[in-house]
């Protein structure tokens, strides 16, 4: 899920020929992962207020069950089994701690509850009717005693979505100002993750965590969710990319932003031509629609796929902040993202600066922090170098001024990082924050054994690479053994 997003200064393109513009909108048939939400808001809003109400939606439902080619919602391709969810226990806001405004939203030490109010009771079913929609569902939101009227509520998630069945949890977008202007705490947006696949709940956090020492990156903590008076349990509260977020990163809020869905091959940065439609088909605009911004995404990927390796650093500097990229790329594989760029070639955002340069930012973490589903392995320092669609270390890592910096970061990021000296202390803190809320969570994925052991292990025995001990001890030693990681350090 990639994002691009960009300053408002004004970066002119040097053409091998006129851009082409189609004009807003996405061009062309759309691509698997870029699909478009399904738009039903301006087909269905009888009473012209922006958003559906029960009636309205019911119509659109209808259309939407009448038309089932609009939208062909595909279930995750890694289903496995999970237990099944039960019912959590009564809460309301009288049962929760409450934290006051000087305490951030995104606060380490935090767990905040967030009581949604749902209409109707069939919630979920209207949820999940309207996935990959523009439709949101109206909720009341409550948090620390203050009410917040009408917030728009969806599923998002792609396999986080699609693997899970109803009545366990499933990753929720929460809009603050669908109805009116108000946030909270600062935020109009809220991303809620399930933790799928990762019982421990801590992967995203510790990423982002580790991630923030060497580049501008999000940030994440916990969350309790009631909905319609029932716990659904702890979810991982991850900050989206929005604009409050480019506010507290470079502080500024203005640019353009985009989005490059998971496993979207062509939005890694290739460069696809001068047609801007074939960008569209890749990339999802945020805000308005900005011919500039696109001009100079175009002229960004044409620099960098183009250019001789031998001037590659030199005509890249001016349109991009190698370095920061470098760490981007160094992050994502000493921490071995599965979902990272080093394996996709998509999900992670880019920002491009008031200087007129991209940078590479994190967005999905989920995934890090472990060995591969299946084979136990670890993605090597110099994965991928031979693969086109993965641009930035397709060209970049062929520069070797350029990748012996890289592999330096990577050494650095082990070292530091990967001791569980120093993470097993941050690790035990979270784990103690958050055990008695996984305990008692009924519509978790897995079981509260599975999240000590996907910490430390099963007692007894050694540490495994799928637990986040052992993948730190394992991961530190293989690195800082790599022959190339040693022949620059030692030549640092």
């Amino acid at each position: 899920m990639l994002l691009v997003l960009f300053s408002t200064a004004v970066v002119q393109p040097q053409s091998n020929g006129p851009l082409q513009d189609p004009g807003p909108g996405r061009g062309g048939v759309p691509v698997q992962g870029a699909e478009p939400d399904v738009a039903l808001v301006a087909r269905f809003d009888r009473d012209a207020d922006g958003r559906l109400n029960r009636a309205e939606r019911d119509a659109a439902h209808n259309y939407l069950s009448a038309n089932p080619e609009l939208r062909k919602v595909r279930r995750g391709s890694r289903a496995r089994p999970m237990r099944p969810g039960t019912p959590g226990p009564a809460l309301q806001p009288k049962d929760v701690p409450m934290y006051p405004a000087s305490v951030p939203l995104y606060d380490a030490g935090t767990i905040r509850t967030l009581f949604l109010q749902f209409e109707h009771p069939d919630w979920e079913m209207e949820l999940e009717a309207f996935y990959h929609t523009d439709v949101l569902i109206p909720a009341t939101l409550v948090v620390d005693g203050r009410t917040y009227p009408q917030v728009g509520v969806s599923f998002r998630g792609n396999n986080s979505f699609g693997n899970v069945p109803a009545g366990l949890k499933r990753p929720l977008s929460i809009t603050m100002d669908f109805a009116r202007d108000q946030h909270l705490l600062g935020y109009r947006s809220l991303n809620l993750l399930n933790s799928n696949e990762a019982p421990t709940f801590l992967r995203s956090v510790l990423y982002l965590d580790v991630a923030r020492d060497y580049i501008p990156s999000l940030r994440a903590n916990f969350a309790r969710v009631v909905i319609n008076g029932e716990s659904w349990g702890l979810y991982v509260n991850q900050q989206t990319f929005s604009k409050e977020a480019a506010r507290q990163l470079f502080n500024s809020a203005k640019g353009t932003r985009w989005k490059s869905p998971n496993n979207s091959v062509g939005g890694g940065l290739s460069y696809l031509g001068e047609d801007i439609a074939q960008y569209r088909r890749w990339y999802e605009m945020k805000g308005s629609d900005d011919i500039p911004a696109w001009s100079a995404l175009v002229r960004m990927t044409r620099v960098l796929n183009t250019t001789p390796l031998e001037t590659l650093e030199a005509a890249l500097a001016p349109v991009m902040d190698i370095d920061e990229v470098l760490r981007f790329l160094a992050l994502d594989v000493a921490l071995a993202n599965g979902d990272g760029y080093w394996n996709d070639g998509s999900d992670f955002n880019v920002y491009l600066n008031k200087d007129g340069r991209f940078l590479a930012i994190p967005h999905d973490a989920n995934e890090g922090f472990r060995a591969r589903v299946g084979n136990g392995e670890h993605p090597g320092p110099l994965v991928s170098l031979s693969d086109p669609d993965k641009a930035l270390r397709h060209r970049l890592l062929a520069v070797p001024a350029l990748r012996d910096r890289y592999l330096r970061y990577v050494g650095e990021i082990a070292e530091k990082w990967l001791d569980w000296e120093h993470l097993g202390p941050i690790v035990e803190r979270y784990e103690r924050l958050i055990a008695g809320d996984v305990a008692r969570d009924t519509r978790k994925h897995d079981t509260a054994a599975a999240f000590a052991n996907g910490i430390h292990g099963v007692p007894g025995a050694p540490p495994a690479a799928s637990t986040i001990r052992g993948f730190a001890e394992l991961r530190r030693a293989a690195l800082l053994a790599h022959p190339e990681i040693v022949r620059v350090r030692r030549t640092r």
